[in-house]
């Protein structure tokens, strides 16, 4: 079956789409990056924080060490210089976790 949509009505008949297909990727990047990061004292993992507004969705940890932890960035002198989890974390998950994110978020756009 084809549906026949006029040229000034596809702004209407994809928003719906798009800003489901916004929330439910935020939702499973937060998913995604809670489980994969490190846990210590767990503090880390339940600081994620999800904002999820019409056509944008940000996932934020704004703990002081969360950048050395997740990007292998600004490590701490304790460290030595050397990025280091206990559950040997590669450097830059989040990003990692956002890429595979593309492929999903192509399938999910599909299924509508």
């Amino acid at each position: 079956m084809v549906r026949e949509i006029k040229l000034t009505e596809i702004n209407n008949f994809f928003e719906e789409d798009v800003v489901d297909l916004v929330a439910a990727t935020t939702l499973e990047w937060t998913a995604r990056v809670k489980k994969a990061t490190p846990v210590d004292t767990g503090r880390l993992r339940n600081s994620w924080q999800t904002d999820i507004k019409k056509f944008s969705g940000t996932v934020s940890n704004n703990l002081p060490y969360a950048e050395p932890v997740c990007y292998g960035e600004n490590l701490p002198p304790s460290w030595g210089g050397t990025y280091r989890t206990r559950q040997q974390t590669v450097p830059g998950f989040p990003e990692l976790i956002g890429k595979e994110l593309e492929n999903w978020m192509k399938d999910q756009f599909g299924r509508n």
